[in-house]
Formats: C-alpha cells, structure tokens, sequence
C-alpha cells in the first residue's frame, strides 16, 4: 500500500515546538492508526510570532520526509519497551549465556524501563539525545552512587538492542548509543585485587579440605569459577587441565570463549594437591546403585557425588577459615557469639578478594617474575593480550618503587662511565659551571 504524504502540523507544547501526524503503528498485535508527534526544538526567548521560526519549519519538513521515505513498516513500528521485552530479552535468552542473559534483564528492569516508558515515540523515532537524557536521569535518580561501569552496563545494554533492532528491520539509520557520553561525575570504579603470591601461600596455610585445593587451583591454573566447578577427573591428563565446559547457577554451558577451551598446564604442587584430593574422594565418593554406573566424576564434588557448589564451599569453609577473632581463633559470626570479648578479625590472615582475583593475582604474579604478557595471554585463554595488560596485570607499589631504583641504579652506573672517559678539558659536571664549546 502506498503512504500517503503528511505534512504535519506544528503545535507548541510548554516551551517547545512539536509536529503532529497520523502513523499506522503495531500496537499489542494489531496494527492501528494512531496519532503521533515529535519534538522539534524550545520556543525562543522572547518570541511572540503566532507563525513557528523558519528554522523549525525546516525541521519540520526533514521530520516529515524521514516518516514517508522510512523503509520500516507498520508491523514493525512499536515502542522500546515492546520490543525490550518481547523480542530482544528472549532473543538473548536463547542465543547468548545465561548469565548475560541476567545482566541484560537486570539492567532493563532497574535502570532503562523507567526512563524508556516515558518516551512516547516508536523505537523508530529514538534519537542520540534520548538515550543521552536516559543515560543522565539514571545517574541522576541514584544520586550519583551508581559506579562508571554500570553506566557504561546500560550503554552496551541498549547499544546490543538497538543493534538487534536494525537486523531485525525495526530500527533504521545509525545507532543512537553510537555518540552518547558517560557522566563525568559518576563513581569512578573500585579498583579490582590481584592475590599475590604471600597472600595465596597465607591462604592455602589456613583453609581445609577441599577448599584448600579448590583455592589453590583457581590461583595456579587462573581458571574462572564456572570453570573450576565443571571440571571432571577424565579433563585431566597430561599435566593439564582440560577447560571443557562451564557451570553457571546450575547450569551446564560451553566455555566462555573458543580460546577458553585450550588446555591449562600445571605445577607439580598443585599436581601432588590434585593427586591426594583424588584418593580422598575415593574414600568418601558414595555408594553407586548396584549394576548403575556413575554419570558425573566431578574434581570438585558434594556430598552425593553431584558437582559441588562453589558458593557453598566459600560460605561454610572459606571465609569461616579467613574470618577468625585474633584473640581466640574463633569463626566470625554465630560461633563467636559464646565468647566473653568482642569479634576482631585476625589481619594477619589476608581477606576473601573473590574467585577472580586468584586470576588477576597469577596474571600479576607471572609478570612480575618476568614473564612475556603474551604467554600471560595464552595461560589465561584471552582473546586479546591488551584485555590481560589492562584488566589483569597490577602494579603494587613496590613494583613502582623497584622499578624507578633500576633507573636511578641505571643513570649513576651510565653517568660514571661517561665522566670516566673525559679528558681533562671536558666540563665539571657537578661544578655548575656555563657550558662552552671545545675544539
């Protein structure tokens, strides 16, 4: 069917000018006609003219045009939400990981939902500064408390969606996220923990078993958490671990990456820890049904030989292991109400970083022991060595303080050879003394 061609009409509401048009437009399922308007620009200052400015006639014309030339049609002129909800939520779902999948929900429900419901337009109609204006009152309504990358969560977030929308063929032109700006004031980032190697030998001296070879293989090998959970005994052989897949909330999934697939050698202390968890899981594995074989031979396993819950082991072995009282060695929490003194942790005893940064901790560990940060890539299975140098490689101070030593050590070994083959005609350079030239 052929559009019909609108002019518009220029309308003013509060303080800007608007044009008014009638557009079929999918609506629940069904296509209706509906009336429709877009904001073309503030009244000026001053102005008293009944007729609008030259200038927003002419924007007027361009709105009006665009409308008529749109290659989308009706069925796919629908809101932002509508189309969040409906096709980009479980499009995700059903394509990308699931923990993705609950980042992306997360992020719609709390932080885009509110902003996006006011916008009156089609996802058609979404220009550069709404989602500037969007981006501005989420940090806003927080009152400046949100971190710099959950804004920047929110960008990629809606950047994924429009990208999704213009394959789809609802959504034409250039990406409205493309040019918008993270506010400058929002919170800077905490700055992620790397475990070094004092912090992981006081770690392993405190922790029990299997807790203890669960640490000690997420801060030798660098294996992510989901990943460290989906090991079985048959992905190791070789001296190496086998990254085969990867358990997120239950859930069985492919590795991260086609890179993350690539084995992980092992050192030989941790190749003894893995040896003895082996036999100790014999011991304490249960009884199989008789004639039924066992279909799972996690590492890492529970109490019924099914694959044993990180997040479990860090809250009853873990971190009852790290939090003790310096005065009786008691656990924190319930165990330490019976004492007659008030908890204080034990500082000599490092604090829980997280899982991740066992990784962080051997990207620095092995850089700082002069290891090429390409073969750091490699051993963490990064597809980018600038995403290992940025994100997992930290200097503590005393690698700022070592390093500037080497250049003083440097310049007063190199300044002593240089005055040692001076002649006696050359320049004092301690004396202060205006250069002159020397024949």
């Amino acid at each position: 069917m052929r559009k019909r061609k609108q002019a518009g009409q220029i309308v003013t509401i509060g303080d800007a000018y608007y044009v008014r048009f009638w557009q079929r437009a999918n609506v629940g399922g069904e296509i209706v006609r509906k009336r429709c308007s877009r904001r073309l620009g503030e009244i000026p200052k001053g102005y008293r003219s009944k007729h609008a400015p030259d200038s927003i006639l002419k924007a007027a014309e361009d709105v009006m045009r665009e409308i008529s030339e749109s290659p989308i049609t009706a069925d796919r002129l629908i809101t932002l939400a509508h189309f969040a909800e409906n096709i980009f939520l479980p499009w995700v779902e059903e394509h990308l990981r699931p923990s993705t999948y609950r980042g992306y929900k997360f992020i719609w429900q709390y932080h885009l939902k509110p902003g996006s419901n006011r916008f009156r337009g089609c996802l058609r109609d979404v220009r550069t500064h709404d989602v500037q204006n969007w981006l501005d009152e989420i940090d806003r309504i927080s009152r400046k408390q949100l971190h710099k990358n959950t804004l920047m969560r929110c960008k990629s977030t809606l950047s994924g969606l429009f990208k999704l929308a213009k394959r789809l063929g609802y959504f034409d032109g250039v990406n409205p996220v493309a040019d918008t700006a993270i506010s400058p004031h929002a919170l800077e980032a905490e700055e992620t923990h790397a475990y070094s190697l004092e912090e992981i030998y006081d770690i392993l001296a405190v922790l029990p078993e299997p807790a203890c070879t669960a640490f000690a293989t997420a801060a030798f090998t660098g294996l992510r958490h989901g990943e460290i959970a989906g090991l079985e005994w048959a992905d190791y052989h070789d001296g190496q671990l086998w990254v085969a897949r990867s358990i997120w909330n239950g859930t069985v999934n492919e590795p991260k990456t086609r890179k993350s697939k690539a084995p992980v050698p092992i050192i030989k202390q941790l190749a003894d820890r893995l040896e003895m968890h082996r036999l100790r899981s014999v011991k304490q594995r249960p009884r199989e049904a008789a004639g039924t074989p066992q279909k799972l031979d996690p590492i890492f396993a529970n109490s019924v030989g099914g694959r044993l819950n990180l997040n479990n082991m860090l809250a009853r072995e873990i971190l009852p292991a790290l939090n003790r009282c310096v005065h009786c060695g008691v656990s924190e929490g319930r165990p330490h109400l019976k004492q007659d003194h008030d908890y204080e942790r034990d500082v000599s005893i490092p604090q829980w970083r997280g899982w991740h940064a066992c990784r962080r901790g051997l990207a620095s560990n092995l850089n700082r022991l002069g290891i090429d940060d390409s073969v750091i890539q490699r051993m963490l299975r990064h597809s980018n060595v600038n995403i290992t140098q940025t994100f997992y490689i930290k200097s503590t101070g005393d690698d700022v303080r070592v390093a500037m030593e080497k250049i003083e050590q440097d310049y007063v070994a190199k300044t002593a050879v240089r005055l040692s083959r001076d002649s006696d005609r050359t320049l004092n350079h301690d004396s202060g003394a205006p250069l002159e030239s020397v024949n």
